[in-house]
């Protein structure tokens, strides 16, 4: 089914029951103000620090907006672009694009606007709504976006280039239009990329959202009592497909603003959080704070949290032989999956699978896995080859990019991950490496081939390799090595201080002066240099860890 009938469901079974809540703890910081203070305010001083909407309140806010571009000649095909922070209005506005019979194009919040143009120039966007974070970044690149036929700004003080959401969506009907649906109608655009650092557009359907409710669901076994604790970005299909499955059942889920660890567990504290999906920063983070006295575990209610699951990176065994430890009683998982497969759950370890962490698990549910050679043969148990998955959450294709689908994805409907793994005797598969060079670092991907042809730039760089290497927070770290041109000095010093101009998430953690091997054909050799460099980074981290934390 459509997964914008769900929604309807809720709706008309749970409609006066809290849907979404978002919470904001730098509010009460700029305040000056303690979460006590907050319990004894009145509710309507509390909206900058804490709202909710219902799930009446939900459909109807994407009626009304589904409603609204109708009348703007939105159809069936159209592409309309989010780019907002996590907030109230996300979700509401995805499923108000959905229902309207359009696609909804999650933006990345990271971009830059040269990235974001080329988002949307590459999807084909018709429309875009955005937040105040993105005001000047948009300006910049209006003018040179001429298939953009509307901005929408959410939020107060609407720039001259845009028009004010509030305005024009509040007053709009907010029954369901007459927009038939079916679940192989396409429903949205999210973005990848491999080592080129372009991002390609990937189409999924109806079917797999609704898919993955489904798998979500089974997997975690999500019930109308629980709470899910959301802090990833909502363009993320990490973040939203976990979602699913409390949104399946009707359960509340809560939007945190802030990583910080006591903001975490305060949130899950207050709010009575039973699920929360972390990245491995975050997990350790809320370790080091609890091991250091910053944060004191009697100063919560955690009773209730029942589940800590992991995804987006590779997971080290020891972080969660350390959460154990502090929190025995919470079951914990982790899943595989990638923006083609709508996110997590395509292979899935599975909470009574504890004794296999390090593996990535199973196939999930409702899906097949398998693993091949170069000639797409499945290889035996124990050998290495590439993951492939098939199920209803594999994508349509890539939107405008015939060639590309073509290399990954098979006639009889298997996706090629381009990760590379082995199955064990007892059938649990683990990664081994990446067949594509993307770094993934505290769950965000970093495009080597980006960095490096910044570095390029530098007049004083003859050839430079970009590299992720293994860090105990991070998952991988950006590493930069660099061959200095004869008869040029260069420090690590004035290296840090030319990549400023980078956003801060690309910046490069480590930089490493030494010549840069490249094969007969020009090829740099990246397995080269990670096997050189890798082995001796991590020791290095491994000789900083405290004996009490190892």
């Amino acid at each position: 089914m459509p997964i914008t009938e769900i929604l309807e469901y809720n709706a008309a079974h749970y409609g006066g029951d809290t849907a979404l809540v978002e919470i904001n703890p730098q509010e009460l910081e700029d305040r000056h103000l303690t979460w006590r203070d907050y319990s004894l305010m009145e509710p309507t001083r509390n909206e900058s620090f804490r709202s909710e909407i219902t799930w009446q309140e939900f459909d109807q806010k994407a009626n009304r907006l589904a409603n609204f571009l109708l009348t703007r000649q939105v159809k069936r095909g159209s592409k309309i672009a989010i780019l907002l922070m996590n907030c109230l209005e996300w979700l509401p506005i995805y499923f108000g694009i959905l229902k309207s019979g359009a696609m909804a194009v999650p933006l990345n919040f990271r971009y830059t606007a040269d990235e974001i143009k080329y988002c949307l120039e590459l999807a084909d966007v018709d429309m875009i709504i955005f937040g105040p974070s993105f005001i000047g970044r948009l300006e910049s690149i209006c003018d040179r976006l001429p298939r953009i036929k509307s901005f929408l700004y959410v939020g107060e003080d609407c720039p001259s280039f845009a028009e004010s959401y509030n305005s024009l969506v509040s007053y709009c009907s907010s029954r369901t239009p007459a927009v038939p649906i079916a679940e192989e109608d396409e429903a949205a655009i999210y973005f990848s990329s491999g080592t080129t650092g372009f991002p390609k557009a990937i189409v999924h359907a109806h079917k797999a959202l609704s898919h993955a409710c489904v798998v979500e669901q089974k997997h975690h076994g999500q019930t109308k009592d629980d709470v899910f604790l959301c802090i990833p970005p909502l363009y993320h299909t990490g973040a939203k497909m976990h979602w699913f499955g409390s949104f399946l059942v009707g359960g509340r889920a809560v939007l945190l603003k802030g990583t910080r660890p006591d903001w975490i567990l305060r949130t899950v504290s207050e709010e009575k959080c039973t699920v929360v999906w972390l990245l491995v920063p975050w997990a350790q983070d809320i370790l080091d704070a609890i091991d250091s006295g910053k944060v004191k575990l009697e100063d919560y209610h955690l009773d209730q949290w029942r589940l800590m699951h992991i995804g987006a990176q590779p997971v080290p065994p020891s972080l969660i032989k350390r959460w154990k430890k502090v929190f025995p009683k919470h079951d914990y998982d982790t899943n595989y999956g990638l923006s083609e497969s709508i996110g997590p759950g395509a292979v899935h370890l599975g909470v009574e699978n504890i004794d296999h962490v390090g593996a990535i698990g199973v196939a999930g549910y409702g899906w097949r896995t398998k693993i091949v050679d170069a000639d797409r043969k499945e290889v035996s148990r124990g050998e290495v080859g590439e993951l492939a998955v098939k199920g209803d959450g594999v994508m349509l294709r890539y939107y405008k990019d015939e060639k590309a689908t073509a290399e990954v994805l098979s006639d009889d409907g298997w996706l090629f991950t381009g990760d590379m793994a082995k199955e064990s005797a007892d059938g649990f598969i683990y990664l081994v490496d990446r067949k594509k060079d993307v770094i993934i670092t505290g769950g965000e991907n970093l495009y080597p081939v980006q960095i490096e042809d910044f570095l390029r730039r530098h007049d004083a760089i003859k050839d430079v390799a970009v590299i992720g290497l293994p860090d105990a927070r991070l998952g991988e770290i950006a590493a930069a090595i660099i061959e200095v041109k004869e008869d040029h000095t260069l420090t690590e010093q004035q290296v840090n201080d030319f990549c400023l101009e980078l956003p801060r998430y690309q910046r490069p953690r480590r930089v490493i002066f030494a010549s840069v091997p490249r094969n007969p054909t020009g090829k740099i050799e990246k397995p080269k240099l990670r096997k050189i460099y890798g082995a001796d980074h991590l020791v290095a981290q491994q000789n900083e860890i405290s004996p009490s934390l190892s």
